[in-house]
């Protein structure tokens, strides 16, 4: 499984960006796609991202708590994309921008993570 990533960028403090991903690959079902950040010297925490627990019909969002109000994730079970949208963007949003998917590659296996390559966002005061 590949997860392709796009969308990072430098703003300006207040600004909005959107950031894209998308998997490919042998995909039986995904139980968890979202992203994670991290800053320079600091550990990869979850950003926000969707939990089916491979039922698309029962998404699950959640959200870091420094994000919320002001970030907004979607996914697209049937392309398994996801997206974020990041608006109100503050300097403390700057980091690298990681793409994490939960899969399972057929009915019966058990599930593995994938990482995207990560996009970096830049948010200027």
């Amino acid at each position: 499984v590949q997860l392709q990533a796009s969308g990072g960028g430098r703003v300006q403090a207040g600004e909005s960006l959107t950031l894209s991903c998308a998997a490919s690959g042998t995909i039986f079902s995904i139980d968890f796609m979202g992203w994670y950040r991290q800053a320079p010297d600091k550990q990869r925490t979850l950003v926000a991202g969707v939990n089916t627990a491979g039922d698309p019909h029962d998404a699950v969002p959640e959200y870091a708590d420094s994000v919320k109000g002001r970030f907004t994730v979607s996914r697209d079970s049937a392309k398994n994309t996801v997206a974020l949208r990041m608006n109100m963007l503050k300097s403390e949003d700057t980091a690298v921008y990681h793409c994490k998917a939960v899969v399972r590659h057929t009915a019966v296996a058990g599930p593995v993570t994938y990482w995207g390559r990560g996009t970096l966002v830049t948010v200027s005061s």
